[in-house]
């Protein structure tokens, strides 16, 4: 499974862009695409006021979250 991390690079802290393993700066419209095609499974899409953002699937681990930083 491919890590994806935020980048934190958008107006108060939003995800625009990710790392998503070797692949650096994707688009938010391209990482919550690929997630919706099935190509994460280990991620879903969360609606927050209007945008969709990555977001891992709930585990008790934190070093593979997201935004692993915050």
């Amino acid at each position: 499974m491919t890590k994806i991390k935020g980048k934190n690079d958008g107006p108060g802290g939003r995800n625009e862009h990710y790392d998503v393993g070797s692949r650096k700066n994707v688009p938010r419209r391209n990482i919550v695409a690929e997630i919706k095609r099935g190509e994460h499974p280990g991620a879903h899409v969360v609606k927050v006021n209007g945008r969709e953002y990555a977001r891992d699937n709930p585990d008790p681990s934190k070093s593979d979250n997201v935004n692993r930083g915050k």
